[in-house]
């Protein structure tokens, strides 16, 4: 049999047929993953409650895998609790009151930069010194939200949580104490309540540490006047030492021939009644 040769328009024509036959076939998969894809979204669109349930669970099995994988349970929620702000947020005069209390009480700034803020927020209702707030904290605690005090004084304020537990109210009850920004809100409202009803600052701090007119601060007033004077400077732009040397008061040496009293023994000796 003899086998003609094909002209090249009918080469032409068998392979147009072949790659039209060829996309024919291919495609049909391609529109019906279109048509699935078209399908899915509408649902979506039309069902939010689905999208959300979809996302809820493709998020736990997330985070399963990520304890599964690591030994710890992850929280992404937790970074919203954490009272803390980067200094670099800051303006420059609060910036510089962070990082010099920072310094000096050796805690981290982000947190002080955050109640450094709260600070300045609450001078704005209180009409009182940011740098008087930051300077009770510093005397107060330390900027340690945990402290106590022997008579039941918490918190960064120090506040007596038991005589103001109505002012925690607003704040879901006494243990909002230990957050650092319910404790000084509410301190900040006690302070200025004192100031207030004293008429001076120098009065109302007496107040606040509960010392009456005739009472002993013991040097507590001048102290937070001292940090403030501080304060006001880092404020200001001047450079302030973080260190005070304390100062040591003059006593008289004891002569050698003069036996050193015992003040204990001499409060004991006076307590005793004489004897017969």
């Amino acid at each position: 049999m003899t086998a003609y040769p094909l002209s090249t328009p009918a080469m032409r024509l068998i392979t147009s047929a072949k790659l039209d036959r060829f996309f024919q076939v291919a495609m049909k998969p391609f529109a019906l993953l279109g048509a699935v894809v078209a399908i899915v979204a509408c649902t979506l669109i039309l069902q939010p409650g689905l999208t959300q349930k979809l996302e809820t669970e493709a998020l736990a099995w997330l985070l399963n895998r990520f304890e599964s994988r690591h030994g710890i349970t992850p929280e992404p929620e937790a970074v919203d609790r954490a009272t803390a702000i980067d200094p670099a947020d800051l303006p420059k005069q609060q910036a510089a009151l962070a990082h010099w209390l920072s310094r000096k009480y050796r805690v981290a700034p982000e947190p002080v930069s955050a109640l450094v803020a709260e600070a300045y927020q609450l001078s704005q209702t209180t009409k009182l010194d940011p740098t008087l707030i930051l300077s009770v904290m510093a005397i107060e605690s330390s900027f340690n939200p945990f402290a106590q005090s022997a008579v039941g004084a918490q918190g960064l304020m120090q506040v007596m949580t038991k005589v103001h537990k109505d002012k925690f109210d607003n704040f879901g009850g006494n243990l909002a104490t230990f957050d650092p920004v319910s404790n000084l809100r509410v301190g900040v409202k006690v302070l200025k309540d004192c100031i207030d009803r004293a008429g001076s600052v120098n009065g109302g701090l007496r107040l606040y540490l509960g010392a009456g007119p005739q009472t002993d601060d013991g040097g507590y007033v001048a102290k937070v006047l001292a940090e403030q004077q501080r304060l006001q400077g880092v404020a200001a732009g001047r450079n302030v030492p973080t260190f005070v040397a304390p100062v040591v008061p003059n006593t008289p040496a004891v002569k050698p021939d003069s036996p050193a009293k015992d003040p204990v023994a001499d409060k004991v000796a006076l307590a005793q009644p004489e004897r017969n």
